[in-house]
């Protein structure tokens, strides 16, 4: 590739926050709501024009669970997102804590009440352009692009929660990503809406989803009939009255970091959301006869992208023995939900890296060194690029859990920030953990069983 040289230039500088926060998904909202609750004075910077990220301008139709089968675990920010969305959607019943619907339009207002009521600042449509950092690992200065121009900002702490892990990966942290001899990435999928959709009938007739065998989709994926749609993958909910999401098909070959692959995908994916439409017209008429396609997302849903290498990278080896740390930030108890090659979607295999364990109860923890990244002083990393393994990833990479993890993130930023060096790797655990337990976070004692005892425990 051919190269271009910037001319130097000076843009403006804004040194007035104490925290920056880069991507507002769902571990970022909590990040900057925690950050601003201390005290900092904090900054969420999203390239969109909202808030919430996949459940939003992704669109996807449901939360993945928020209970151990037993009581609900992502506790904290993470319930108050989960439970004020509960209570604008009649539909769905108070109680209900796993695979719960989505309002993508009521779940945009519920993060900015979160984070605009914490204190925190929001600058939407403003891109990362550029990272700049000082030999020692300090982050010396971020540069976003919006409709202003460059410009700079600077902090004392940043929080990366853009997914990709841009903020430390252009800052020179070491990152991983995907298959260690193949480089092949989980396939993403483009969710969509289909709207005028009959109610009942969709709620009484056979249930689509491919774990069923008896769904027509699987029939469908045999014929050929409808070329555009790649494998038996339907997942789908009621999220608002007439309105079905779908968490549909796979596209592979796309990497986050790569736009031109992404752009690509957005156009296959839009046609495959009409072929959607077309194929559950013909198979369920009663239903989906009249429907159209409402919408379809903004972002496409990524899987896998970087996981950029902390100061412990989380094992499926501590998922499979159910695992707690002295300095864990949170639990989870997702399974290993990897989405495999071509072959194996379209084979109905799924992936061979999938496991499912987890029994009523059983949950393991992340620590807080899997949030900081070696070689960076006053970074934070939080969201599905945390420091981990491909496998676990297909477990720690859901809106829950990065809820929960955004929100251990933020407030350690805003105890780094309080500091006179602002590293992130000196926070005091103790404390953060403690602050975590009074905002309702779910930290069950630690027995003498965990592992990694760390300084101030």
């Amino acid at each position: 590739m051919n190269s271009f040289m910037l001319r130097s230039k000076e843009i403006p500088l804004n040194s007035s926050f104490d925290v920056i926060v880069v991507g507002g998904g769902p571990a970022g909202c909590t990040a900057a709501a925690a950050a601003a609750r201390e005290g900092a004075r904090t900054l969420l910077i999203e390239a969109t024009g909202s808030l919430g990220g996949m459940g939003t301008s992704g669109l996807v139709p449901a939360w993945c669970p928020f209970s151990d089968k037993q009581q609900i675990i992502y506790r904290g920010l993470a319930a108050r997102v989960f439970e004020t969305l509960k209570e604008q959607m009649p539909h769905v019943n108070a109680d209900e804590l796993d695979w719960v619907p989505i309002d993508p339009e009521k779940l945009k207002r519920v993060y900015d009440d979160l984070v605009t009521e914490a204190g925190a600042s929001v600058l939407f449509l403003t891109a990362l352009a550029d990272v700049e950092r000082d030999e020692e690992g300090n982050v010396t200065a971020i540069v976003v692009l919006n409709k202003g121009g460059l410009q700079a900002f600077r902090a004392k702490v940043y929080v990366d929660c853009t997914g990709d892990g841009d903020v430390a990966a252009w800052a020179g942290a070491e990152y991983q990503k995907g298959d260690e001899a193949t480089g092949e990435l989980q396939p993403a999928t483009h969710c969509f809406i289909l709207g005028n959709v009959d109610d009942y009938a969709y709620l009484n007739g056979q249930n689509l989803y491919a774990g069923n065998p008896a769904s027509p989709i699987h029939e469908v994926f045999q014929s050929g009939a409808y070329p555009e749609i790649p494998d038996t993958h339907l997942c789908n909910n009621l999220v608002a009255p007439r309105a079905v999401g779908f968490n549909a098909g796979h596209l592979w070959g796309v990497d986050n970091t790569d736009t031109f692959t992404v752009s690509s995908a957005m156009i296959q994916g839009r046609k495959m959301a009409a072929a959607y439409r077309d194929m559950l017209a013909a198979v369920q008429p009663a239903a989906f006869g009249n429907a159209f396609v409402m919408s379809t997302g903004t972002l496409i849903g990524t899987r896998e992208s970087r996981r950029i290498i902390g100061d412990y990278v989380l094992t499926a080896e501590d998922y499979i023995e159910r695992k707690s740390f002295r300095d864990e930030i949170c639990r989870n108890s997702y399974f290993l939900d990897i989405h495999g090659t071509k072959t194996e979607q379209q084979s109905g295999a799924g992936s061979s890296l999938s496991i499912t364990l987890y029994g009523p109860g059983e949950s393991h923890g992340i620590p807080y060194r899997c949030l900081t990244p070696k070689g960076l002083r006053n970074v934070l990393v939080a969201g599905r690029s945390i420091s981990c393994d491909r496998r676990v990833l297909g477990s720690v990479r859901v809106m829950p859990v990065c809820l929960a993890m955004g929100e251990a993130a933020g407030l350690a930023a805003a105890l780094a920030a309080g500091q006179t060096d602002n590293d992130v790797h000196a926070v005091d655990v103790a404390a953060l953990r403690k602050r975590l337990k009074e905002e309702g976070a779910y930290l069950p004692d630690i027995g003498a069983e965990a592992v990694e005892v760390v300084s101030g425990e």
